[in-house]
């Protein structure tokens, strides 16, 4: 099962299973486990402004 959030600022999407690679955070990274300084890539949104995804 995919963990997958959406920022609720611009609609992009954390996979779990591709991670965020030219962040810094390696395919299979929980978001639970993204550092505090983790930021959506696209707007800069915190971690905080993320809902997790229906499936």
């Amino acid at each position: 099962m995919a963990d997958r959030w959406v920022c609720l600022v611009c609609d992009y999407v954390y996979d779990s299973e591709a991670g965020d690679p030219e962040g810094g955070i390696m395919p299979g990274t929980l978001f639970k486990d993204l550092p505090e300084s983790w930021c959506c890539p696209y707007c800069g949104a915190k971690a905080k402004s993320f809902a997790q995804a229906d499936e």
